[in-house]
């Protein structure tokens, strides 16, 4: 069976102590904390695989640590202890998320095999999810993967996506408000590709990368001599998606003369060329997206309030990652995949530590620098295996939150490789130096652990 690292948080110390000589008997690590506040600060620190949580306690109640354990990291499970008479509350508890509840008084014998239960549980999704998954069709379960590979589990995506696929059908325009990296043009084809429209084009234009002369005859061309270098004839990307869809990315820096030649567009369906004076008609969708807050860009007097209301005639906000950590697991599953066979790299998942520390990181740059990290890990990876070492330590450090910075630390203080060295010498001297003996004792492939023992420089026999 595999061994857990496990949280007791009880505010009642003669429990909390029973509770944690019981399971370490057991053979599982056992932290403990009095109250939710340390219970957090733990979570934060250190790597957990199970909560064992009280749902009365004074200051935040077992119900306000579940969510804000779930927000740090949203694969520990948590397992709520209440009174007998008050079962009603784990059950508004696992509609929270947790796994499951047990009742005070706390028999032993029933909580080993909930414990044992949870292990055999987590070893099974570790091996037939994270490892074998990347490497065998979808790596996915419950969670989402549309056409044109939006990874997702969090209840948010799937509301946002159930939108998307509502508004594909109209002629609406869409804004698309988010964050840097967050996925707004892979959204943009989503929404194309389930319309009407899917049969033609959908062209993007970064409306920041461009000067306001280049980004006008980019949007509606220009006739010979329009300016100086205009040497022939051009045709703007407004008559090339004719029938189908314009996305028009960072529309929030639009000078205020393509604004005005915009909003005419969308007003009338008619455009002029620049430097031309024939009028020209055609059928496009637009959606456009945005990182800045388009409201105060009209206050400020630097986007016209009328244009503003013909663009978000719909508007869907992507969530950053921080706020939808449900979906980091998968999005690694999917990355790890995809790098691995565009790298010709055999890559069997990531260590606990390092998914742990994955998990907890807040990705300023969102999914775009989750990708970027799992591209970089996938390159530099030593092992079948991806540690922390392959991982840019001090970059996540340097760029994360305060509480990124201490769970480095507090992974460095607890020295969880030693602890890795040290469980398994003990089962391979109970095993007799048996590699498959010792693979279940731990809780483990075999092959897992033919990584681990060349990784430690252990003796194999």
């Amino acid at each position: 069976m595999k061994k857990l690292n496990i949280l007791v948080v009880e505010d009642g110390q003669s429990q909390r102590e029973m509770l944690r000589d019981f399971l370490r008997r057991e053979g599982h690590a056992v932290g403990e904390a009095e109250n939710g506040e340390g219970a957090l600060q733990k979570v934060r620190e250190g790597h957990y695989d199970l909560l064992l949580l009280d749902y009365k306690m004074p200051g935040m109640d077992g119900m306000q640590v579940l969510q804000a354990v779930k927000g740090i990291n949203p694969e520990i499970d948590i397992v709520i202890i209440t009174a007998y008479g008050t079962i009603e509350t784990a059950v508004d508890a696992m509609k929270a998320g947790a796994l499951d509840y047990i009742t005070k008084p706390i028999e032993l014998e029933e909580l080993l095999l909930l414990v044992t239960r949870i292990a055999e549980r987590r070893t099974l999704l570790k091996e037939n999810e994270i490892l074998r998954g990347v490497f065998r069709g979808e790596p996915f379960g419950a969670e989402g993967v549309t056409a044109d590979r939006i990874v997702y589990r969090s209840q948010k995506m799937r509301e946002l996506i159930s939108m998307a696929g509502r508004v594909a059908s109209s002629r609406a325009t869409v804004l698309l408000q988010g964050e840097s990296g967050t996925g707004k043009e892979l959204l943009a084809r989503l929404i194309h590709q389930s319309s009407p429209r899917t049969g033609r084009r959908i062209i993007a234009v970064n409306c920041g990368a461009l000067n306001e002369n280049l980004l006008e005859s980019e949007l509606f061309g220009h006739e010979k001599g329009a300016f100086t270098g205009a040497t022939a004839r051009r045709i703007g990307r407004f008559e090339e998606a004719d029938g189908g869809t314009l996305f028009l990315d960072e529309v929030g820096e639009l000078s205020p003369q393509v604004q005005v030649k915009l909003l005419r567009f969308l007003q009338e369906h008619e455009f002029q060329r620049l430097g031309g004076n024939q009028t020209f008609r055609t059928d496009v969708r637009v959606i456009s997206a945005t990182n800045r807050n388009l409201e105060q860009r009209v206050k400020e007097g630097a986007f016209r309030e009328d244009l503003f209301y013909r663009l978000n005639v719909v508007t869907m906000s992507i969530p950053p990652l921080r706020e939808r950590r449900e979906d980091i697991s998968p999005l690694i599953d999917h990355f790890l995949k995809k790098y691995a066979e565009e790298n010709g790299r055999e890559i069997m998942g990531l260590s606990s530590e390092a998914q742990d520390v994955l998990l907890k990181y807040d990705y300023p740059g969102n999914v775009r620098e989750l990708e970027n990290i799992i591209e970089r890990a996938v390159v530099v990876a030593r092992e079948e295996v991806i540690s922390l070492a392959d991982l840019p330590f001090r970059e996540l450090s340097k760029s994360g939150s305060e509480g990124r910075k201490e769970t480095e630390e507090g992974l460095l203080r607890n020295s969880i490789e030693e602890l890795e060295r040290k469980l398994i010498r003990e089962a391979m001297e109970k095993a007799g130096d048996h590699q498959t003996r010792a693979a279940e004792l731990l809780g483990i492939s075999e092959r897992m652990l033919r990584y681990k023992l060349k990784k430690y420089g252990l003796k194999a026999p």
